[in-house]
């Protein structure tokens, strides 16, 4: 089941301290999530070569001895034997800093990040034995086709598409009718009904006269006679009767032009019908629909030309094999569902309009895709994400795209590789720690790309909620020249030390609603006046 990160990963948490007591609280307490005990995690200002900070405590210590060194990012750290890739602030990690200070988002200092260091490789490193206390288990991203199976309940209706009308193709009377009811069987070239069509009489006798006359050049005459029965609805059948046996023809036998049943039935004997009128309608059995709902979820596994099996509690032990005609674009909304029509064979013509039927979809797709168990894949709401094991008890982070899921297997179209391996019990606990270290902002350890930021210095004109306006000078990424404007304030909010009047430095980013500021510090101390010491 996929559940959001860090919501779920505090819920496990939970429950495994109320319920496991020592085996998950100590493992991570005793242990680390790194793999290090944390009694014997020595500080950074005092430990050995080498010894990366292992809390924030021991960060802002870094930084104090950093501010007292004189170091700063591109520096070698003595102590640690490493480069300062960069100071931020843990609560903040998005902001990144070249030299150590006090956060200008919170009350504490940054804390230094390191070349080859947890925060510069986007990493969560757990110790075999927590991961074996855990329960952490792996699976590999294999290669395979996709076989989703879907199944559902439907209703057996007419096929629409095998249905024929039977119409008077001439003004007449209904002599005889030999089909007498609705959904009485029929089969193809049975008679329906006789008609005795009194129009016919007169077309068919100046047809007779004219074959009768001597001379010559009548040829034309004759053609005229008989395109004339065509047009008083009389088929070729009918005329090349007429001409075999010299007698006129006034009745016609109307007869089934498919088999199945009569759906509708609208003579009746002694009645007089008009040219065009429908008499009959007859439905085909050789075919027919089951309509179903299908959960609006469940749509991207089924696609037309699937194919389908059913089975009937009227007819037991018989399998009827079809295929996905169409997936109606029509939507339930109480329901959620959407209408999917098959087509079913009908042998023998024992599936009826309104009986039940209970159907699997089996849709074997020929193509190639990557594959992992559903329990891999985390939803957070924003994104999906995968905790990719990278060996050596490294774990990472992945962003991917999922596709559709069947068989407890999800299709991942982008962001992993075949033969990689993913977490797929306890990844909720590796990835809250991976949110807490700040490294979803880094996954797939890929740079996003970003606005281009802009640099400048300048006076804190006024403040509000929603915009500070600065009177600046140049700006020589922008070539603008010294003025006074509004910029809307970072996202993490202004720092507490920022006041009116006072000379900042600052930088910014243009977005499309305007100029937005990612960063702003004091450039001095500014004596506030006895009126003016707050806002």
């Amino acid at each position: 089941m996929k559940r959001s990160s860090v919501a779920i990963g505090a819920i496990v948490i939970g429950a495994a301290l109320a319920g496991a007591g020592y085996g998950l609280y100590w493992a991570g307490m005793k242990h680390g999530l790194n793999g290090t005990p944390a009694a014997a995690a020595p500080a950074a200002a005092s430990g050995p070569a080498g010894a990366l900070p292992q809390s924030v405590a021991e960060g802002e210590e870094a930084t104090r001895r950093h501010m007292q060194s004189g170091l700063k990012a591109g520096d070698i750290d003595p102590m640690i034997g490493r480069k300062i890739l960069y100071y931020h602030d843990p609560m903040v990690p998005g902001n990144k800093f070249d030299r150590p200070a006090k956060s200008p988002f919170m009350d504490m200092m940054l804390v230094p990040v390191y070349a080859g260091g947890e925060g510069d490789e986007g990493k969560v490193t757990v110790s075999s034995r927590v991961q074996q206390n855990l329960g952490v288990r792996t699976a590999e991203v294999t290669e395979g086709t996709l076989s989703p199976q879907v199944s559902t309940v439907g209703s057996i209706a007419f096929n629409e598409r095998d249905q024929v009308v039977v119409q008077a193709r001439a003004t007449g009377y209904v002599e005889r009718l030999y089909a007498r009811a609705t959904l009485d069987a029929v089969r193809l070239g049975q008679p329906l009904a006789e008609l005795y069509v009194p129009e016919w009489i007169a077309a068919q006798e100046e047809f007779l006269s004219v074959r009768r006359m001597q001379g010559t050049d009548l040829a034309a005459l004759v053609d005229g006679a008989r395109l004339r029965m065509r047009q008083v609805g009389m088929s070729d059948a009918q005329i090349r009767l007429v001409e075999s046996s010299g007698k006129t023809q006034p009745r016609i036998t109307l007869t089934a032009p498919i088999g199945g049943v009569i759906v509708e039935l609208m003579a009746r004997e002694g009645m007089t019908v008009m040219s065009g009128a429908t008499l009959f309608r007859i439905n085909g059995l050789g075919t027919v629909w089951a309509n179903a709902e299908v959960p609006e979820s469940q749509a991207p596994l089924l696609r037309p030309g699937a194919k389908v099996q059913a089975r009937s509690p009227a007819v037991p032990g018989t399998l009827f094999d079809g295929k996905v005609q169409a997936l109606l674009p029509e939507v339930n909304a109480a329901t959620r569902t959407l209408k999917a029509r098959m087509e079913l064979a009908n042998p023998g013509g024992r599936l009826a309009p309104g009986m039940f039927v209970t159907m699997n979809f089996m849709d074997l797709r020929p193509e190639k895709a990557l594959l992992v168990p559903s329990d891999a894949v985390i939803q957070t709401g924003k994104r999906t994400v995968v905790m990719l094991a990278e060996g050596q008890g490294h774990f990472r982070p992945v962003e991917v795209q999922a596709g559709i899921e069947t068989n407890g297997q999800t299709e991942i179209k982008r962001g992993l590789q075949a033969g990689q391996r993913v977490v797929v019990s306890s990844q909720f606990l590796i990835d809250s720690e991976a949110s807490l270290r700040g490294l979803e902002a880094r996954l797939n350890d890929e740079p996003k790309p970003a606005a281009q930021p802009h640099e400048g210095e300048g006076k804190v004109e006024a403040i509000s909620s929603d915009a500070v306006t600065l009177s600046h000078g140049p700006i020589p990424t922008l070539k603008w020249g010294p003025m006074t404007m509004d910029f809307k304030p970072p996202a993490p909010g202004l720092p507490r030390n920022v006041e009116v009047g006072d000379a900042v430095s600052f930088a910014f980013t243009m977005g499309a609603d305007g100029p937005q500021l990612t960063r702003i510090v004091p450039l001095a101390p500014q004596a506030r006046a006895a009126s003016g010491g707050q806002r």
